[in-house]
């Protein structure tokens, strides 16, 4: 047997009983979760089934836990699946950090993005800024009109295929709509297209999706699955759309064109301020800003759409309640209006019981950023959390027949998704929810609620025969596999 055969087998051995020696007392010390076999190097993270990461942890979790540790290697990951636990994260400051996956450093997008900075002056600077231009009420109120524009764009689209006997996509109809009433909203022009509608898909998985580099940080630099290389590319492409409308903004400006009071408009006038006060803002930071509405705000509102129209044809029952309750609060007005949603509880319901089912991003990730016991396990610094929003949605000692379509189970219950039922927190919770969690129910129901009210809705006879595929995309961010394609006719034909 040649000598250096037996050497690399001694030198194997003892890196496997090292590692395994060091795992064995570096958990024990720090009084980790359970969680699945560790192997040496892997770690557990060949436990997991990556298509669909979100049905695997639950299933894990049924085993070890509801606060469960998956190793990445020799880096700890806790993953959260119940309430009782979510609830005991998402409300400690001190494990508000946020997870940055390899890929999110691209272009330095995590740099500036408010979805990945931790708690800290530019996070702080960032979220005001939305709270008071963008999201708060007034300025959603300010914006509403441009909305219904949008909402009756959207009926034509689907009448001119209802005139002639086409399916409509239902997926990209809300999408193009979708990221039109983020555009209006945030620099005042349509962007919508089945081009943008594909990179934005493919931009948020890349975001949401750990890569070999984040199991063996060593290797990041070589960017072995071009992950980052292709989200760079996605940047740059939506830096573009960004750039040239401020250059067509401030040319108009020199023209004395009329203000138009969006993002755009309150870029130019503080960005010098900005620069003189050494703010933690800047045209860098705003255009990442605007680029991550965009992702946020779009595609997960429109695969919510495309979810709930599924579930509502494959419910006539619930199909007709809504429907019904449309004509009675609408009745002759001719569209709906964001105002009309309060009087509306059977489709918030519908909303609802949709974002239950199909969460738009399925698991949420922070970090801790100091060490924390919490159910007497350590959490260490440093250490990410998975948070499986899916799982905790669905736990059946919450809700009766958990994998049923019942809107109803929130008729008559005080149970919303703005951060305080840790049964139901599709947009997550705490200081790390979602920022958009506003404009997303305002856009919803604006949207599902105007394809309900003016169409009647059927499958086409292949669909209506085989039954529609609820099958999801496999990632983080769970669309259809399978895009849902539906005949309208008009409610009046």
């Amino acid at each position: 047997m040649a000598p250096s055969f037996v050497l690399t087998v001694v030198l194997s051995f003892t890196a496997i009983l090292v590692f395994a020696l060091w795992l064995l007392t570096d958990s024990s010390r720090r009084r980790l979760p359970p969680g699945p076999l560790t192997l040496p190097v892997i770690g557990s993270i060949h436990a997991v089934r990556w298509s669909s990461p979100h049905r695997s942890l639950a299933r894990l979790a049924e085993r070890h836990g509801p606060l469960m540790c998956i190793w990445f290697g020799r880096y700890p990951v806790v993953v959260v699946s119940t309430p009782d636990a979510a609830r005991k994260i998402l409300t400690c400051s001190e494990l508000a950090g946020r997870t940055v996956l390899d890929t999110m450093r691209a272009e330095r997008h995590a740099d500036s993005c408010v979805i990945f900075l931790p708690p800290g002056p530019r996070w702080r600077a960032i979220r005001r800024l939305v709270m008071a231009e963008v999201l708060n009420r007034g300025q959603l109120a300010v914006r509403e009109r441009l909305r219904q524009e949008k909402a009756r764009d959207l009926v034509r689209y689907v009448s001119e295929r209802a005139a002639r006997g086409e399916p409509v996509d239902v997926g990209h109809a809300a999408f193009v709509t979708a990221v039109d009433l983020v555009s209006r909203t945030l620099i005042s022009v349509d962007i919508g297209s089945r081009e943008l509608r594909d990179k934005v898909r493919e931009g948020v998985q890349l975001l949401t999706t750990p890569t070999i580099a984040d199991v063996f940080p060593s290797l990041a630099a070589a960017d072995l699955q071009g992950a980052r290389r292709r989200l760079s590319a996605l940047v740059r492409y939506a830096n573009r759309i960004v750039d040239e409308e401020f250059v067509r903004r401030r040319r108009g400006r020199d023209a004395g064109e009329p203000r138009k009071n969006d993002m755009v408009d309150l870029v130019i006038d503080k960005e010098k301020e900005w620069e003189e006060e050494g703010s933690e803002l800047n045209y860098d930071v705003i255009r990442c800003l605007i680029t991550d509405l965009f992702l946020a705000g779009s595609e997960t509102v429109s695969s919510t759409v495309e979810w709930a129209m599924a579930e509502l044809l494959r419910c006539p029952k619930s199909m007709e309640m809504v429907k019904r309750e449309l004509k009675a609060v609408i009745g002759t007005k001719g569209q709906v209006a964001e105002s009309d949603i309060s009087q509306l509880p059977y489709l918030q319901a519908v909303v609802k019981e949709t974002l239950r089912l199909h969460p738009a991003v399925t698991l949420a990730f922070q970090r801790a950023m100091a060490t924390v016991e919490i159910e007497g396990y350590i959490i260490p610094k440093g250490t990410n959390i998975i948070i499986n929003i899916w799982s905790i949605n669905r736990k059946s000692k919450m809700w009766v027949e958990p994998e049923k379509f019942m809107p109803e189970r929130f008729i008559g219950k005080d149970i919303s998704y703005w951060g305080k039922d840790f049964e139901f927190i599709p947009f997550s919770a705490g200081r790390r929810q979602c920022l958009g969690v506003h404009l997303a129910h305002r856009m919803v129901h604006l949207i599902l609620g105007s394809l309900l009210y003016h169409f009647d809705w059927m499958l086409p006879t292949d669909v209506k025969d085989n039954g529609i595929d609820m099958s999801e995309k496999s990632g983080v961010l769970v669309s259809m596999d399978t895009p849902l394609k539906a005949i309208a006719k008009k409610c009046d034909e």
